[in-house]
């Protein structure tokens, strides 16, 4: 299953209920949630560890447009929107987590 979250983790706790819930496959975070995705974070240390049963993947374009892209924690793979749509294409399910 692909676990999309879009939302930041200092707004609201899709993020924590993704993660509390996700029984593997990969989680990409999207629009403010690429936040989760940078170091120095509060949910750093939760992506961290999902990051042993869950493949984390964030969308560049929109750490780049957040002046992100250089705080990137290790682990994190970062795709473009040909990325993000080869990805729904290759999980049969996708959940979205607003």
């Amino acid at each position: 299953m692909l676990h999309i979250v879009n939302k930041s983790p200092l707004d609201r706790n899709s993020l924590d209920t993704c993660l509390a819930t996700a029984q593997g496959g990969s989680l990409l975070l999207i629009e403010d949630g690429v936040y989760a995705a940078t170091n120095d974070n509060a949910a750093a240390g939760k992506l961290k560890q999902a990051m042993g049963q869950l493949k984390v993947y964030a969308l560049k374009p929109d750490l780049e447009a957040r002046g992100m892209a250089d705080r990137v924690l290790d682990g994190v793979n970062l795709v473009d929107y040909g990325g993000f749509v080869d990805l729904v294409t290759e999980h049969a399910t996708c959940q979205s987590w607003l």
